[in-house]
């Protein structure tokens, strides 16, 4: 059975599965290594921890700049797959290629020029700047490598390859973990280690990536002469692209205000427990973005072969599961907390502070879930402007607001209350959004079901 025929006539439950465990798989490999990461890093004590917290908004804008493109061009990809237009597949991804390099490349350079007053502007103070600035230097000397390996995977799984999008993180995430206590301990780099084993890392994905799509082995071929760049495709790659991007760009943005508030209200020993929090809270989000990423071909080619009743199938199917792991995540971070947190440091003051601070921050995990599998849903279906608004309402329309004036009134606690707050609104807003959504894809449904007879 070809792969079209499997997205358009086999089992959605089985598809999800088959699409899901391996992008699951990859994530939670992705979320160890940032969890071992932090450990490692932590072992040197909560200063260096905290200088992670502060490299974070420019590291996260550089995910962002990879997921414009990444995410952006497999969507298209799908839904071009999905129309049997496999030569406009192609073009899309050389087109991709070429735009992470350009746009990576440039990012980086701007960010080791200006990457000095960035810190300061991100909350660092004379004690941690000199950790942040370390770290972040050699990351960004690295950022076409994540760009490009991270980037062209999305093509990977969006051209019906799960497992081979799997191994990609799992090489990426492993080498990691394996590089890390050597660069840290063994050569006595400290925290420049971290940073150097995760470039070393992201080149060995970028390699493994562009192998794949050269190797004869892909569905879709990485060729020179869709590697000139055309305005249609670059224009489609970014209007879906947005979406994701501009919620990394407003997590940037929210980080460095968190980060702010933080230091004003908490010191630099608030910031590090934040970093705790943040990274214990990926491990569970990882999975759910895995779901994510295994669903997204699945309702983007039905949804494009106006299959309407299995692309509701898939998205009701991928709320289940992403809701289910998030419930466990709560469980485990509400009540496990203390034994958590010493995994990364057992500083008395940090654990005094990460502790209140994951308990109140996280008390609304269990709809998070819902609420990142329903704004993926309009991405995937290529409704740009709607997906954009769900990625931007909880990061810009509520966290950062919440940031500014609830410390204010409650201090540091404050800074706690803003993400149960804004998790229960956006969840509430998306809701609405979704339902609204699918009572006219029940009436195209019915609409081509009376047609056809």
């Amino acid at each position: 059975m070809s792969h079209n025929e499997r997205l358009r006539t086999e089992s959605v439950g089985k598809l999800l599965l088959q699409f899901s465990i391996p992008a699951i798989v990859g994530m939670m490999v992705q979320a160890l290594y940032n969890i071992v990461d932090r450990i490692y890093i932590g072992m040197l004590g909560p200063m260096p921890m905290t200088g992670i917290g502060l490299s974070m908004p420019l590291m996260i804008l550089l995910m962002g700049f990879s997921m414009l493109v990444g995410i952006g061009s497999a969507s298209r990809i799908s839904i071009r797959l999905g129309e049997d237009n496999e030569a406009e597949a192609e073009h899309i991804l050389g087109n991709a290629f070429v735009m992470l390099i350009l746009i990576m490349g440039a990012v980086s350079i701007l960010g080791l020029i200006f990457k000095t007053p960035l810190l300061y502007l991100f909350g660092a103070s004379d004690a941690t700047f000199g950790y942040a600035n370390d770290y972040l230097t050699i990351i960004l000397i690295g950022g076409i490598f994540q760009g490009l390996g991270f980037g062209l995977n999305n093509a990977i799984r969006a051209e019906g390859n799960p497992r081979m999008a799997m191994y990609t993180m799992l090489i990426g995430a492993i080498s990691n973990i394996i590089l890390d206590p050597i660069f840290i301990f063994v050569f006595d780099m400290g925290i420049q280690g971290a940073a150097l084993a995760t470039i070393i890392s992201q080149l060995l994905n970028t390699i493994w990536v562009i192998r794949y799509f050269k190797s004869g082995r892909s569905r879709l071929s990485l060729k020179i002469e869709n590697m000139k760049l055309d305005p249609r495709i670059m224009i489609s790659i970014v209007t879906i692209g947005m979406s994701p991007f501009f919620m990394q760009v407003a997590a940037s943005v929210v980080t460095t205000i968190s980060n702010n508030a933080l230091a004003t209200y908490g010191g630099d020993i608030a910031i590090s427990a934040m970093t705790v929090i943040n990274s214990l809270a990926m491990f569970f989000l990882m999975p759910i973005f895995g779901i994510n990423q295994g669903s997204q071909p699945i309702i983007g080619f039905n949804y494009g072969a106006k299959e309407y009743k299995r692309v509701k199938k898939a998205l009701t199917l991928a709320i289940l599961a992403a809701t289910s792991i998030a419930v466990l995540g709560f469980i485990l971070t509400q009540f496990f907390t203390v034994q958590m947190i010493k995994l990364f440091n057992s500083d008395p003051e940090l654990i005094d502070v990460a502790t209140v601070g994951m308990r109140t921050f996280l008390k609304m995990l269990p709809i998070i879930g819902f609420q990142i599998v329903s704004s993926n849903y309009f991405q995937a279906v290529g409704k740009a402007q709607k997906s954009m608004f769900m990625a931007l309402l909880r990061q810009v329309l509520l966290l950062i607001p919440l940031f500014l004036i609830l410390p204010k009134f409650f201090g540091l606690m404050g800074v706690w209350y803003a993400g149960p707050t804004a998790d229960f609104i956006a969840s509430l807003v998306t809701g609405t959004f979704l339902f609204i959504e699918l009572r006219h894809l029940d009436s195209s449904h019915n609409l081509k079901a009376s047609q056809s007879v």
